[in-house]
């Protein structure tokens, strides 16, 4: 096979707890995760040369060995003794920086082509074992779906899908390091950090209840992202003014999504958060499922 078109997803966190921090410096999650039709477009080809070239719309992106798509491409190539080289065109449309797993979710997206281009026949064990080396919230990306995510992420429990909606996506113009909002987590003290009820949400899920689940969503990187970025909360409080069942932040940030249960509501409500610097996109989605 010479070339391949993927199409990576974005996700969001529906439910995002910390529930400690190992001796490394990483932390316990407990999570539930959501992919969205909202996706970048890969295209991945051989060249009979052994070197891996990457080419991005976006110019400020790294295209050399710095960024996960080519170490994903070369993780492979080490692992499996491939002496050809891959061309990697990548159009992105997730936000970068954003809380959505752009990034990981092309990394995922790189493996599964590196395993069809070559023929490797890498089932999704095989696949994750490889995501995790790249990053922990690259198997998810690899599976997909409703998912419950423990560990450091790399943990998977797949869940029943979650309720059909419609999900209103606004990522602000700044970007937000996660690595800075974990460091400032844990310089919290207790009473200032909310818990979300991840198994609540489950069992929301499970019951396929919409409006339990928005009701029980919850992220407690909240308690640190909002506090440096009160432009988060606000454009929350804009999306629920106008109908969201329930809005928060995916991930570390900037993001925020609202769940809406009517595709006209959540327009409307989307067309309420005024274009300005401030805003880098937005727009409207459905569940990826």
């Amino acid at each position: 096979m010479d070339g391949i078109i993927l199409k990576p997803f974005a996700k969001i966190n529906l439910g995002l707890d910390i529930i400690g921090r190992r001796e490394n410096g990483y932390h316990e999650v407990k999570m539930v995760m959501q992919s969205i039709d909202l996706k970048d477009t890969m295209k991945m080809s051989v060249l009979n040369d052994d070197v891996v070239t990457m080419k991005c719309n976006l110019d400020y992106l790294p295209t050399d060995d710095n960024n996960i798509v080519v170490k994903a491409v070369k993780l492979v190539k080490r692992e499996y003794g491939i002496n050809k080289g891959v061309r990697i065109e990548l159009e992105k449309n997730i936000p970068v920086a954003a809380g959505m797993a752009g990034g990981s979710s092309n990394a995922a997206a790189a493996l599964h082509g590196m395993s069809e281009l070559f023929d490797l026949k890498l089932n999704t064990e095989e696949l994750c074992k490889l995501g995790v080396k790249l990053g922990a919230d690259v198997p998810y990306c690899i599976m997909g779906g409703t998912m419950l995510a423990e560990g450091i992420g790399e943990v998977l429990t797949p869940l029943k899908k979650a309720p059909d909606c419609y999900v209103a996506i606004v990522k602000p113009s700044f970007a937000v390091s996660t690595k800075a909002v974990y460091e400032a987590y844990d310089k919290l003290n207790d009473n200032e950090i909310v818990h979300p009820d991840i198994d609540g949400i489950i069992k929301a899920i499970n019951e396929g209840d919409l409006y339990k689940m928005c009701a029980l969503m919850g992220n407690t990187l909240e308690s640190v992202t909002e506090v440096e970025y009160p432009y988060i909360k606000e454009i929350k409080s804009t999306l629920m003014k106008n109908g969201a069942i329930n809005a928060l932040m995916s991930g570390s940030g900037p993001t925020v999504f609202g769940i809406f249960d009517d595709l006209a509501t959540a327009n409307q409500a989307i067309s309420c958060i005024e274009d300005s610097d401030m805003i880098e996109k937005k727009t409207v989605v459905e569940l990826y499922k």
